[in-house]
């Protein structure tokens, strides 16, 4: 288990933390982590998704959804597991929670199904897990860097067994329709129709595409792959001092 999954006592959650406290943060509080139990959270910077708890150093989109999962999906022991990253906190808990949980990275020059220095190279539009393989899967911040998002859409429900549920996030904006930035020709390359955003990535130093900027029709688009109960939930009331997150849920049919 790598070491930032592991479960961390207090006092180990506050030696790991105080690095952070010291980056000047403009404020900081204690409150209950989804994935540490109390913890220290610090802010640093100006806007809510500066916030960062010292214990497990969970932002406000992976908090939200780890709060979504204890409050909505609280069957984990008796599930298996789709998660399309392989690192951070919603990761460990999963892996202390679930029955099994497979996760996973996307490597351009890597083949799929196959590792990468242990960690399973998958592309979201082209998953080699077989059919029905899992009853829920999670996903933060993806969505919007794939190409070809309905095929996504279809390639989760493909993996869902029947009923299964599907809780993520995407970055929103306030309008009704989805704004497409970026779309990938036949040959390969990349139209932009808006000046390119990157977003920060951990594997990619110089940061990841966003294809496009999600509005609410992201339900129509998820009932459309075959998803029914789409919706957004509402941010849990423990995350009211942190202005809320948007989690949205799917379910495949029974």
């Amino acid at each position: 288990m790598p070491a930032h999954d592991v479960p961390l006592g207090t006092l180990a959650r506050l030696r790991y933390g105080f690095g952070l406290i010291r980056k000047s943060p403009l404020a900081f509080t204690i409150r209950r982590c989804p994935y540490c139990g109390p913890s220290l959270f610090v802010w640093l910077g100006p806007a809510a998704t500066d916030v960062r708890c010292i214990g497990c150093s969970a932002g406000v989109v992976q908090l939200g959804i780890g709060w979504a999962l204890r409050e909505h999906f609280r069957a984990l022991g008796k599930c298996d597991v789709c998660e399309l990253s392989s690192r951070g906190a919603l990761v460990g808990y999963l892996r202390r929670k679930a029955r099994s949980v497979a996760t996973s990275e996307y490597f351009a020059d890597v083949a799929l199904g196959t590792l990468h220095n242990g960690v399973r190279c998958e592309d979201v539009q082209q998953l080699t897990y077989a059919s029905a393989s899992f009853d829920l899967v999670t996903h933060t911040e993806v969505l919007e860097h794939v190409p070809d998002d309905a095929r996504a859409m279809a390639e989760l429900l493909r993996v869902l067994r029947p009923g299964g549920a599907m809780i993520f996030t995407v970055p929103m904006h306030e309008g009704e329709h989805t704004v497409e930035r970026a779309r990938r020709q036949a040959d390969g390359t990349i139209e932009y129709l808006l000046e390119p955003v990157y977003h920060l990535d951990l594997l990619r130093p110089d940061g990841i595409l966003a294809f496009r900027d999600y509005g609410l029709d992201i339900l129509e688009r998820l009932r459309a792959a075959g998803f029914v109960d789409a919706r957004i939930l509402a941010p849990s009331r423990r995350l009211a001092w942190l202005g809320g997150s948007r989690v949205i849920a799917a379910r495949k049919p029974s």
